[in-house]
């Protein structure tokens, strides 16, 4: 998928998030909730789960030379292991 035109959004039918083209190449990704983010954050949360190709072929942010490389928190978070072995029962 080609660049998006700066001052243009085009929005992903597949998730329905919209990615906003900015000057210099670095989109901003617009989600239903929360702050505008990265395209390494929504590969890094959402389109990487995908499995077929047609799901592949639908999504807008399948070409690694506009996401960029993944960066620290862009990923969720794996909460803490919690050990429960001490609450008897």
């Amino acid at each position: 998928m080609a660049a998006i035109p700066p001052g243009t959004r085009q929005r992903c039918e597949l998730c329905q998030v919209e990615i906003q083209g900015l000057v210099g190449g670095l989109d901003q990704v617009h989600f239903s909730q929360g702050q505008p983010s990265t395209r390494s954050k929504l590969w890094a949360r959402v389109c990487q789960y995908l499995r077929t190709d047609e799901q592949k072929g639908q999504c807008i942010n399948q070409d690694p030379s506009l996401r960029g490389e993944l960066k620290p928190g862009d990923a969720y978070v794996e909460p803490p292991s919690v050990d429960l072995s001490n609450l008897g029962g």
